[in-house]
């Protein structure tokens, strides 16, 4: 057993007759946004519009919060209390259970306009959503400030300008306006997700809209290498290290119940209707374009889905694989 599974299977140590992790009812510190600018100048968007939305939305974060001007967080003194790396950069921390880590993941999840949306005419709605995790949600205005700077000073090569219209929070299937124009402010709201009581299912489709970059030691796997258990432990992975790093949170299962969970993903049967999505994007980082692409399409599970039920659900708010961040890994669910 290697890499991440293993991380994954060395937590603590348990009976296998602990609860489920997630039951019905759990309240998790997880809310999300929907964003929507009016445009002020005709908008041209890449064809996946993630990538272009975080980095603006970064770059305008940190001229908003850094407080010493210096290029990098590295060595700053206030690098514990800035709210710019607590929310873009998170510092991994310096011992953890799973791994020593050279990055964690980040409090948010940025979801742009649909693949292929490649322009919003002067006038109309730039609409994305954004899903805030843990302390995070307690820098909603921060934020939003950062977005209102960010689509102020111009998206794109062509700087197209807009003007903040409405912010509303997901409340079930609705949601619920919560920006106030006249005084430019966020009225109060409830931001917490509850797991549902899930009617028993013998099948769970995931409709991948975005694709989903699994990987195994730094290199993305193929359709072929898909399973049901690696979906299953980044999931779990991910739910876990977010809640923890970001809320402080305990860990969701100890070591036995990892080990349940992931070999009993090994007995689900699987259809997958996946195809490869390739996109690229430039990286200021690397200065250089970069190719990046995943699973794209139906992954339909089937048998004993109840242990697995809540992580499948969950994993609709805070997304799958490589580059969430920028919404990559968003799916959503339908049981049967």
């Amino acid at each position: 057993m290697t890499g991440a599974l293993a991380e994954l299977e060395g937590f603590v140590q348990a009976t296998a007759e602990e609860p489920l992790c997630l039951p019905a009812g759990t309240l998790l510190p997880i809310a999300r946004y929907r964003f929507t600018f009016r445009m002020q100048e005709d908008l041209r968007l890449p064809e996946y519009a993630g990538s272009l939305l975080r980095g603006q939305f970064g770059a305008a974060l940190r001229r908003t919060a850094c407080l010493t001007g210096a290029a990098t967080c590295k060595g700053c003194l206030l690098l514990a209390t800035c709210p710019y790396p607590e929310i873009f950069e998170t510092p991994p921390p310096a011992e953890h259970r799973l791994q020593r880590f050279s990055q964690v993941p980040n409090p948010y999840v940025i979801e742009p306009p649909r693949f292929g949306t490649r322009a919003v005419p002067a006038g109309q709605s730039l609409v994305f959503e954004m899903v805030l995790v843990g302390r995070a949600l307690g820098r909603l205005a921060l934020i939003v400030h950062a977005f209102q700077r960010a689509l102020g000073h111009g998206l794109g090569r062509e700087r197209a300008r807009g003007a903040l219209e409405s912010l509303a929070v997901q409340n079930g299937e609705g949601w619920i306006d919560i920006w106030d124009a006249a005084r430019g402010r966020i009225e109060e709201h409830d931001a917490q997700l509850a797991i549902p009581d899930l009617a028993p299912a013998q099948s769970a489709m995931l409709t991948i809209a975005t694709p989903l970059r699994l990987q195994h030691q730094g290199h993305p796997l193929s359709l072929a290498r898909l399973t049901p258990r690696v979906l299953i432990t980044n999931l779990l992975r991910r739910a876990t290290l977010l809640l923890e790093l970001h809320n402080g949170n305990p860990p969701l299962v100890d070591d036995a119940r990892a080990t349940a969970l992931a070999r009993h993903a090994e007995t689900l049967a699987d259809e997958r209707r996946l195809r490869w999505q390739d996109w690229s994007r430039y990286s200021s980082r690397q200065k250089q374009e970069m190719t990046l692409g995943g699973a794209v399409g139906e992954w339909t599970l089937r048998g004993d889905l109840a242990p697995v039920l809540p992580l499948l659900w969950l994993g609709q708010w805070l997304h799958a694989g490589k580059n969430a961040t920028m919404g990559m890994g968003g799916y959503t669910l339908s049981l049967d």
